[in-house]
């Protein structure tokens, strides 16, 4: 949390750390390691610093093993997950504090002002439970659903499905710029998979 009681999540932890890192020449290749569930806003501010971001299926085991095989200093996941590989291979809360503190005593600015700059897109993420993951996700109705979608948003937005590792879900995930939007083009990949019968 910041000062005034605000969320301050791992896409911004990543952006701060990130960021404060390319400034002291400290990040290896460049290059932020995020999950495909981080925030399209994420991507456009470390674009915008020149940084690169690579995207790995969810799961910290999976930032890690990408950081471990590139040499990248830096990942994590939106929920808070953050790996530091010069000091540890798994998320720690600690560490991540410290090092948030660390920014913040240096560049002499309060957590707010260090996040203000990333811009977090409205996000809607619904599953739906169906009879098979990869037959609905492949049937060729709700892959041109999911193509119309995803050119309609063109760079303002990013629609992601995918499947449950666990359950038998589908999950649908916009971001646009706003609520609406997403909930309309999320809905409108729902409504596909429902019509062609893979709903349980």
């Amino acid at each position: 949390m910041d000062e005034n009681g605000n969320v301050v999540n791992g896409d911004h932890i990543m952006y701060i750390y990130g960021r404060y890192m390319k400034e002291r020449g400290k990040l290896v290749n460049n290059t932020v390691v995020t999950t495909v569930m981080s925030n399209l806003g994420l991507f456009k501010a470390l674009e915008e610093l020149d940084i690169e971001s690579a995207k790995t299926k969810v799961g910290d085991k999976y930032v890690y093993e990408y950081m471990s095989e590139n040499g990248c200093r830096i990942g994590g996941e939106q929920s808070g997950h953050i790996i530091f590989s010069k000091y540890a291979n798994t998320g720690d809360g600690i560490l991540t504090s410290l090092k948030m503190m660390q920014v913040m005593i240096d560049r002499k600015k309060k957590l707010s002002e260090l996040a203000a700059p990333l811009t977090i897109y409205p996000q809607v993420l619904k599953n739906i439970r169906v009879t098979d993951k990869k037959e609905a996700q492949n049937d060729p109705e709700v892959r041109a659903a999911v193509q119309k979608a995803a050119e309609a948003l063109g760079d303002t937005g990013r629609i992601l499905v995918r499947e449950s590792g666990t359950e038998p879900l589908v999950r649908v995930m916009v971001e646009a710029q706003t609520q609406e939007i997403c909930e309309s083009y999320v809905d409108s990949v729902i409504d596909v998979i429902r019509a062609r019968g893979y709903e349980v």
